[in-house]
């Protein structure tokens, strides 16, 4: 099975969870037999994987900086001797004509093109080789406005690819309700396809935990919760700073942990310094590695408190490195992680509630801890592999199921 899938992300230059979905479930799909060619707009040189081969479809000299963008639906920056703002039509156009002449390039049996920055090259695609296309949905223009209609241009450009496209994949079935809702898209032409976690990319911590400073608050008794994510409108971060305040009036010895970068991070510091926790909310910015991984280690709790999640990998890497979990309702990994709390996400009163009970009761967070270790280590991407291969082998012509 020749797989031509585009994608705009994978780590380790990624921006968040869509990189790690897209490496992960390429990886289980390479031992059923796929055969990927991934192209991005641009991977450095050297840096590729051993179960497929990855292409830039730009020269480094026009490469487009998608690390900290990779989400946006509003504009892009061109790195090269000067950086300038365009219009968001600009880079899939560009990456729409250079896949063109990569398709002609290559035999293939299916195109996968994951979320709305793939989605006019695929077209293109499809419409010059004539192969089926299967677009996956990691999250709608509605999530990332945090619920809003968001930007015009992306909903039509999402309306029209899953429209035209030969399946759907949807990584929950809180997206596919949010795909019919918003697009009208048949319910039958969707499969969900829920994203997973394997164990083999957990990478153990070694070494003492880089949050120095608030290892020495945790050995005089203070808590720790944390947040790792985005800082945008779809993570609900203002009622996670809400929920904060309240914590801190039932237990003053409590830091929140907020790792991440994003166009709310000014706003969120003024927050918190509004409601007189400022030095209880430490911001990290964007973090990698050893520093990220630590964030989970160093957390006594783990709080997601997104206002329209797809799903999020989060809670299962936190819960990975010994941090449970609470998750908002409104969220698609709240479909298939059982062992962990979960709140409406504008509801800051029972988060609040939920996490002080989890911070004073050592039962309760022992407990989640190890009834969800036990969850996370029964997941993996292998089903969502086989359901995939099934997928491309209903609709790839010659090619049997």
């Amino acid at each position: 099975m020749k797989v031509l899938m585009l994608g705009w992300e994978l780590p380790p230059h990624n921006s968040g969870g869509l990189g790690v979905a897209c490496l992960q479930l390429t990886k289980a799909l390479a031992k059923t037999g796929a055969d990927i060619d991934f192209v991005l707009p641009y991977y450095p040189a050297g840096a590729g994987f051993d179960h497929m081969n990855v292409a830039s479809a730009f020269s480094k000299a026009q490469k487009f900086f998608s690390v900290e963008h990779a989400y946006d639906s509003h504009k892009f920056k061109l790195t090269g001797e000067k950086k300038q703002d365009f219009n968001l039509s600009d880079p899939n156009l560009a990456f729409e004509d250079a896949v063109s002449h990569i398709i002609a390039l290559g035999e293939y049996d299916i195109i996968h093109a994951h979320d709305w920055l793939t989605f006019r090259a695929a077209l293109r695609a499809k419409m010059e080789s004539g192969k089926p296309l299967v677009v996956h949905i990691h999250s709608i223009e509605r999530d990332r406005a945090g619920g809003n209609d968001g930007n015009p241009e992306v909903r039509e450009i999402e309306a029209t690819t899953m429209l035209l496209a030969d399946r759907v994949v949807a990584i929950s079935e809180r997206t596919k309700k949010s795909i019919i809702d918003d697009y009208g898209v048949p319910a039958d032409k969707i499969t969900v396809v829920h994203n997973s976690m394997d164990r083999e990319f957990f990478i153990p911590n070694e070494g003492p935990n880089a949050y120095r400073y608030i290892s020495a608050m945790k050995e005089h008794g203070w808590k720790v919760v944390v947040n790792v994510g985005r800082l945008t409108i779809q993570k609900g971060l203002p009622q996670f700073i809400t929920t904060a305040s309240e914590v801190v009036r039932y237990m003053p010895k409590t830091l929140f942990l907020i790792v991440g970068s994003g166009e709310q991070r000014d706003e969120l510091i003024e927050q918190a310094a509004t409601l007189g926790i400022g030095d209880r909310v430490l911001f990290t910015g964007f973090q990698r590695g050893k520093r990220w991984r630590d964030a989970f280690s160093i957390g006594d709790l783990f709080v997601m408190p997104s206002v329209s999640e797809p799903f999020g990998l989060t809670p299962l890497e936190a819960i990975a490195y010994g941090c449970p979990a609470i998750i908002s309702k409104q969220s698609g990994v709240a479909e298939i992680l059982h062992n962990c709390l979960k709140v409406d996400y504008w509801d800051t009163n029972e988060m609040a509630n939920q996490i002080v009970a989890t911070l004073q009761n050592d039962a309760l967070h022992n407990e989640l801890l190890a009834n969800s270790q036990s969850e996370y280590a029964n997941l993996s991407w292998s089903k969502a592999a086989s359901d995939v291969m099934g997928i491309y082998c209903s609709h790839a012509q010659g090619v049997p199921a």
